[in-house]
């Protein structure tokens, strides 16, 4: 009797999962050990997805738990790697599990770039997959009871955990094995099974015949729901809704029969009675209806033997009335099953393969981290440098410390001569020149680099539009200008980002040629630098003037604060935390991440001393800057002043200038060709971005262009067939056409009583014969003047119009003219039993035309009177 309905399991299409992971990894993870290390645990899932999913599973606990960590591990990365059509793409393509095809069509399937969407398909896998390990199971042991019990109810936790959540996951319109419907009814159908296995267990255990009825109710009742919700969608197999109906059937009188028993034993023979041939009416039906899906012989029997019994007691000694069944009192019900939730691991033995790799959501907390903090950092050395400039300007346009050094008035002072030193150092001039030269090529580079990008997104977008137009809303997929929003805007803002350093290039440009010849003079040797400075009067009495020694201190105090500075702006950039410990602790405490709240408390507790000292050295500079001020001007009233000397100081002004901006033009050029070398590995990750999305598009793209041939192949067509010739022939009444071969008159209809059909006029043999006299319409009888002089004694053919024959098929004519059709033969007649001339009438050859080829005789039944001779002896 146990018939058990086990899911069939859905085929998915191979994919390769290592290649797209490990680029993401490649992007996201700068560690050369992790990377390697998250790149071996994306091979292990891809195995691992090929063991579960790209071979035939046995229906063993170990297929089951191969499927179950799959589903760990898919539940696991979820949150650490970003799948979508846009980022990490890897689409997954499954088959509808209930689906057969056809020859052209092939079975319906989905293909789509989501990781819920497989995460769907492989629970639906769990789920089924159990149903089968449960079917398999000997249930005449504890042991095989408990299994199937156990599989059972995780099967209709799986439906059941799908049919809450695939609608979410997916965004659209799911194939129908996986849709709320099916999935819903097949939790119902597997926790009926569950039900109905703890009846078999209680009947095998021999409890209370009132524990068992309930037990057999609630399963009958739970096989009705289900053959309720599916008696009317064409969503599961053909064959699941007998024995769905079946089963109901067969609880029910379990139930009854067992509901009987605690009858007999309160001694309400009328019940026990009234029971047991509601029982015997149920497994009626069952073996009357349903013979072929389950076989109810033994429970009939059962049933039966019981029915007797008791109608015998009852007769002879207890004569107890037999209640309707409507007045019987309801059964009990009691479950003992319920559905098994979805709690991730799913599997006993699983272990993350990504256990190292903290969550996206930490990544990206961790990502906006580093940018405040890289904004922290990059504000407080902009400040600094700033004020180093600044310093700078002010101590060149105050000829500082070239004035104090400059006792003799012919001889280039130290400072100018250090600066020299330096330039040279650096390359001088060429130096600069060279790093001009390079931008223009960086700068095209990275054009070419992003232009090709985006051309890339211009073809798959033209392609889709094209695709879109022409199959309409059959082209069921993510429009290409609305995924690639998020592309075309990181593009723009490339854009963007080298329209800045074109203007950025011009203006150093700009600036290295207002100051070229200073820095080529200061590139010079010593004793040419001094020829190029004008000559002027010693300043010896300033010497060991008291100003003079106020101006060095001060001096030399502002150097302290600049190196200071670059040690400050050292630290800076040196100091490193890991937030990744804290977001992942926050995550684990309040299942979410504050990000702005935890990163601005760390960075002001990491970089609060550092920014005070970047406050402290730039009020320390302007207050340094306020006195080197003040102690010029008492400088400059006591110096002696002509034409000469002020000549002298404007050139050395001009040097200490050209000295500062060298230094800022060189920093400034080497920044740029980082920038662009920097970009240039950005762009190339942005061209392999769009790269992988279109790659990924135009498999998509393929498989949805397969989908829809074969929907259009499994499409009924609506070929063109010709139509019959008796729907072509005139109607009843109306005149055909004249045809040039002769046409046989119609048979006459039959009356109310029998008469011979009307005589066929014979056709005219002679050279006339062809003439349009000779034909006879087929609507009408021949003329009396056509036909031959009927012999003496011969009954007359009625002379008026014979009746119009109705629509339909055209009845037999007479062999030997054209146009004849056959009429259906009887059922057993073979038209090949007989020769030439033992038909079951012999054509006339009187009515051979002569020159017309021989037709071939057909056969027809033989009319119901007696056929009237052509001509009379």
């Amino acid at each position: 009797m146990t018939n058990f309905i086990s899911v069939q399991l859905k085929k998915a299409s191979e994919v390769d999962l290592a290649k797209p992971l490990c680029k993401f990894i490649q992007q996201s993870y700068p560690g050369a050990e992790a990377q390697a290390e998250h790149c071996r645990a994306a091979e292990e899932l891809s195995r691992l997805r090929k063991s579960a999913l790209g071979r035939p599973l046995d229906k063993h606990e170990s297929s089951l738990e191969t499927l179950l960590r799959y589903y760990d591990q898919l539940c696991a990365i979820e949150p650490k790697f970003p799948f979508s059509e846009n980022q990490v793409c890897v689409t997954f393509t499954w088959k509808d599990a209930f689906d057969k095809g056809s020859l052209f069509g092939g079975s319906a399937k989905l293909a789509l770039a989501s990781l819920g969407y497989e995460k769907t398909c492989v629970l639906f896998n769990c789920g089924a997959l159990a149903s089968q390990i449960a079917a398999e199971q000997n249930l005449d042991n504890d042991e095989g009871l408990k299994a199937a019990a156990k599989h059972y109810q995780f099967a209709s936790g799986a439906f059941q955990h799908i049919k809450d959540t695939v609608l979410s996951a997916l965004n659209r319109e799911p194939t129908v094995d996986i849709s709320p419907d099916t999935v819903g009814t097949l939790s119902l159908i597997m926790l009926a099974q569950a039900q109905e296995v703890f009846f078999l267990k209680a009947t095998r255990d021999k409890m209370k015949d009132g524990i068992i009825a309930k037990l057999a109710n609630q399963a009958a009742d739970y096989y009705g729901d289900a053959y309720k919700q599916c008696q009317y969608k064409d969503t599961l197999p053909k064959e699941v809704f007998p024995v769905l109906a079946a089963k109901h059937c067969i609880m029910q009188a379990n139930a009854e029969y067992h509901q009987s028993i605690l009858a007999k034993q309160q001694k309400k023979f009328g019940e026990e009675i009234g029971r047991l041939q509601h029982a015997a009416d149920l497994v009626k039906t069952v073996a009357s209806r349903y013979d072929e899906y389950i076989n109810v012989k033994d429970l009939v029997d059962k049933i039966n033997r019981a029915l007797a019994a008791a109608k015998k007691d009852n007769d002879f000694i207890y004569h107890d009335r037999v209640p309707d069944l409507k007045d019987l009192e309801p059964i009990g019900k009691a479950s003992l099953v319920k559905s098994t939730p979805v709690v991730v691991p799913l599997s006993q033995k699983f272990t993350d393969l990504f256990e190292k790799m903290v969550p996206l959501q930490v990544q990206q907390s961790v990502s906006v981290y580093n940018q405040r903090k890289a904004d922290l950092v990059n504000r407080s050395i902009a400040q600094m440098r700033e004020a180093t400039n600044l310093a700078n300007g002010v101590l060149a346009s105050l000829n500082l410390p070239a004035a104090i050094e400059d006792v003799s008035g012919d001889t280039v002072p130290q400072s100018i001569l250090n600066k020299s030193k330096s330039v040279i150092e650096q390359g001088g001039i060429q130096t600069v020149d060279q790093l001009i030269k390079d931008l223009p090529e960086l700068l095209q580079r990275n054009k070419e680099i992003l232009d090709e990008s985006l051309r890339l997104l211009d073809e798959e977008e033209a392609t889709d539009n094209d695709l879109r137009a022409k199959f309409k809303e059959r082209w069921q997929r993510t429009p290409s200008n609305e995924l690639y929003k998020p592309l075309r805007a990181e593009g723009a803002n490339y854009h963007n980002i080298l329209n800045k350093a074109v203007q950025a290039d011009g203006q150093v440009k700009e600036r290295y040629q207002t100051h070229r010849d200073t820095i080529a003079l200061l590139c010079k040797p010593e004793a040419e630098l001094n020829a190029a400075i004008p000559s002027a009067n010693p300043a010896k009495t300033l010497q060991g003037n008291e100003v003079v020694n106020v101006l060095r201190t001060l001096l030399a105090s502002l150097d302290e604060v600049k190196k200071e500075r670059e040690q400050l702006e050292n630290d800076l950039k040196s100091v490193n935390f890991d937030m990744t410990s804290k977001f992942l602790t926050a995550l684990a405490q309040d299942g979410a991440i504050n990000e702005e709240a935890i990163s601005v408390t760390e960075l002001d507790r990491i970089y609060g001393s550092y920014t005070q000292k970047v406050q402290e050295s730039l009020k320390k500079q302007e207050e340094l800057l306020k006195n080197i001020q003040n102690a010029h001007q008492d400088f400059s009233k006591m110096k002696q002043s002509n034409n000469e000397s002020n000549l002298r100081e404007e050139v050395l002004k001009n040097l200490a200038v050209a000295n500062d901006n060298f230094v800022e033009l060189v920093a400034n050029l080497k920044e740029g060709t980082k920038f662009y070398n920097e970009l240039t590995e950005i762009l190339l990750k942005f061209q392999n971005k769009c790269s992988d999305i279109i790659f990924a598009r135009k498999t998509e793209r393929d498989e949805l262009l397969k989908d829809l041939q074969q929907s259009i192949a499994r499409e009924p067509s609506a070929p063109s067939i010709p139509l019959p010739t008796y729907q072509t022939t005139p109607a009843a009444g109306s005149k055909p056409a004249a045809s040039p071969a002769p046409t046989p008159a119609p048979r006459t209809m039959v009356g109310t009583k029998p008469q011979p059909p009307a005589r066929p006029p014979p056709p005219v043999i002679s050279a006339a014969s062809s003439s349009p006299s000779a034909l006879a319409p087929s609507g009408t009888a021949a003329a009396p003047a056509a036909a031959p002089a009927p012999t003496p004694g011969a009954s007359a053919p009625a002379a008026s119009t014979a009746p119009s024959q109705a629509q339909g098929p055209p009845y037999p004519t007479y062999p030997g003219y054209p146009g004849y059709c056959q009429m259906p033969m009887p059922m057993g007649y073979n038209p090949y039993m007989y020769g030439q001339y033992n038909l079951p009438y012999a054509p006339s050859p009187v009515y051979q035309t002569p020159g017309q080829p021989p037709y071939p005789p057909p056969q027809q039944p033989g009319y119901p009177f007696p056929q009237q001779p052509y001509y009379q002896q």
